[in-house]
This record gives structure tokens, sequence and C-alpha cells, in this order.
């Protein structure tokens, strides 16, 4: 017999229609009333808590620090074989991407939400749980750290992508592919990273913004993130790491004042790299002080910086790997 620890924290998987808007409101359901309708083996036992009843953009790193200790509170008091944590889908990559940083148990922690309500025809709600719950008891996902399965696949949490805003193949991890797939209840891995990390959060979490970068920007919203105080700032440069050369003078600035900036790419595939020397150019930027951010996307990259800061981690060396 397994044992499944499944987190509940509203989402779309958890909706129901308003009655009087006609338009879904999030986490009405609760993991209690949705799981039911699961189809979960009886060979595996589940025992769900519903932590939270929120839409996704409404949890914060404090709920999924919350989410973090409820969980050892639930593994120093019994053997579980996995977790699997459902939300919405709009935070969905952050947030399971946040869970693996903070996160060093072996078992698997799976995180799954859905595009359609769990009252809608064609809903992808019960499968996605049913197929998070069979991803979590698999031996081959141990020690993998944090997976999203959705729509059949399992993504790592690293890479995962949302990829559309309302068709049920939802996510994908673009250029890495999915580590593996759930056909007829049965959990195939084909691939596993090669490394693993973990953070321990020894400060509260810094403030770190995302400025996007496109012809004609200018340094205004630097300027602003460096009024309202913030630690790090991401940028999402071009190509290969490129920004807009009016931005450079407020870039510099934040170097001077010790904020942390990470420079990223808006392409889909790829990672930075310093290959021009021009002013605005990824070797001007890293010259001047900035980090290379590899090919972390931007919200990837800011996860990783707020825990790196919290961590009083190394991090000039922080997106080696």
């Amino acid at each position: 017999m397994k044992k499944i620890l499944m987190i509940a924290t509203g989402g779309t998987i958890a909706s129901d229609k308003n009655e009087e808007s006609g338009k879904l409101a999030s986490g009405v359901l609760t993991g209690e009333d949705i799981i039911k309708y699961c189809d979960v083996p009886v060979s595996i036992q589940v025992k769900v808590d519903s932590i939270f009843q929120k839409a996704s953009m409404h949890l914060n790193f404090s709920d999924l620090i919350k989410i973090k200790e409820k969980l050892d509170e639930y593994l120093n008091e019994e053997a579980f074989d996995g977790i699997v944590i459902t939300q919405g889908t709009d935070t969905l990559e952050e947030a399971s991407y946040f869970m693996h940083l903070i996160s060093n148990y072996r078992i698997p922690i799976v995180f799954t939400g859905s595009q359609r309500s769990p009252k809608e025809v064609g809903t992808d709600s019960f499968i996605n749980i049913k197929n998070a719950i069979l991803a979590a008891c698999s031996e081959d996902l141990k020690d993998v750290g944090v997976t999203v399965v959705f729509n059949e696949r399992i993504f790592h949490s690293r890479y995962v992508r949302k990829e559309h805003a309302s068709n049920i193949q939802g996510f994908n991890a673009f250029g890495y592919g999915y580590l593996g797939i759930i056909d007829n209840d049965t959990v195939r891995v084909f691939q596993k990273p090669t490394y693993r990390e973990y953070f321990e959060l020894k400060n509260k979490l810094p403030s770190v913004d995302i400025i996007k970068v496109y012809m004609e920007a200018d340094g205004k919203y630097i300027h602003a993130a460096i009024e309202s105080g913030v630690d790090g700032l991401v940028l999402e440069g071009v190509g290969r790491g490129q920004v807009a050369n009016e931005m450079m003078p407020a870039i510099k600035e934040c170097i001077r004042k010790g904020i942390k900036v990470v420079i990223t790419t808006s392409a889909v595939e790829g990672e930075v790299y310093p290959t021009y020397d021009y002013e605005g150019s990824t070797y001007d930027l890293m010259e001047n002080g900035v980090l290379l951010g590899r090919d972390y996307d931007s919200k990837k990259a800011r996860i990783k910086l707020l825990v790196g800061i919290a961590n009083n981690a190394e991090l000039d060396h922080l997106f080696d790997i």
C-alpha cells in the first residue's frame, strides 16, 4: 500500500461557477471534494489537507513557506511515499520551482493543476490529480526534486513553463522535453536531471523585480525599482542577453548601490552569452558586474536569486548550474 500526502491550495482545479456572474470562482472546492472523483487505485492511500483555497495569483511566498512547514510536520510524524500539491496554473511554474529549491526530501513532490474546472465538459482536473498521485508513487522519481504533471506528461520544475492560456496541453519544457509520461496508469520515466540543489532560507526573502527589455527601452523602470528599495533585479533581455543602451546608466547605478542584477533572455531556448562587444551587450553587462542567468527564464531566475540571497549563497556562481 502506497501512502500519498495531497496538499490542496485552490485554483481552477478547485473552482466552480459563481451563480451571480456565471464566471469561475477559484478555490471554492476543497481537496476532499475533488479526490473522490479521481478514481485513485485502491492500492494507494491519499491523505488530503486543504491548506488554502485561493486563486494562484493570490498565493505568495509566505504561503509556499507555510506549505513547506506543513510538509515538515507531516513527514516528521508519519511516513509518506510521495507528495502531491494542487494549485492554479498561473503561478504553478514559479511555485513548483521555489518548492524545489527549498526542499530536500528524497520522496517525489509533484505539482499539478487544471485548465478546466471540475464541472466543465472535458475537465482535466481529475485525471491530472490521479496522474500526479501515480507519479508521486514512482520509485523512479525519488531524488529528482519537484516535478509537474500535466496532460499525462512529467516535467521538471526547473524548465517547465505554461505554454497555453487555456488548452489542456498547458505546459511544456522547451528544449529539454518532459521526463516521462503516465500511460494507462503506468508511470514511465525516460530521463532525469543530473544534479540537485537545496537552499536553506537563513534570512527573510528579499525584494526582486523583473524588467523586460524592448526596442527603445530606457532606465525609468529600473530607477523606479531602485527607489522602491529592491535587493535584486532580473532583466529579461533579448537574444544572447542584450539590453537597450539607454538602460545602461540605470543598470550601473544598481551595481553601485549593491543591487544584484541578472540578465536573462526572452528567447524560449538558448542561453545568454557574451558574444558581442557594444554598449548594452551581454559582455558589457558582465564587465559592469551583471550576473549571467544562462538559460534561466526570467521567472525562474528571479526565484533562484530570491533564495540565493536569503541563503547567503555565493551569488557569482549562483547560475553555474
